[in-house]
């Protein structure tokens, strides 16, 4: 009966490190779609509400052509949803931990740049009372 318990967890945990990792790969598309500057351009602008492809080519100032393929991979990765309403189509964020997700990592990328700034001072600095 032990042995039987014991075979139970580990099988659990073999189970839960298959899951992680499927989670982890999914994880990776996402951040594979956010590898693109557009594409972070299109959800901040998405971020205070939808907007129709022809208001993102008019902010962006790209081709048409070009919005779309961005706006499908987002699509596809199910970060933004559309809606069509006549003529035009309206996309918007599926989920707003999204924005919340790029605002924290464009502060960490912030923090990392001024730490940078500090030190390149610091380095000027003691270079000229060297001299």
């Amino acid at each position: 009966m032990i042995r039987n318990n014991a075979n139970r967890k580990i099988k659990t945990v073999a189970e839960k490190a298959k899951e992680d990792a499927t989670i982890y790969e999914l994880q990776s598309e996402i951040c594979l779609a956010l590898a693109n500057p557009k594409r972070l351009q299109i959800l901040n602008l998405l971020k205070n509400g939808e907007m129709s492809a022809g208001e993102m080519v008019k902010a962006m100032k790209i081709p048409k052509a070009n919005l779309s393929q961005h706006l499908s991979v987002l699509k596809q990765k199910g970060l933004v949803s559309s809606r069509r309403e006549g003529t035009s189509i309206y996309y918007s964020i599926t989920h707003p931990k999204i924005t919340d997700a790029c605002s924290i990592m464009r502060s960490v990328l912030m923090e990392s740049l001024e730490e940078q700034e500090n030190l390149a001072r610091q380095v000027r600095i003691t270079q000229k009372e060297m001299k």
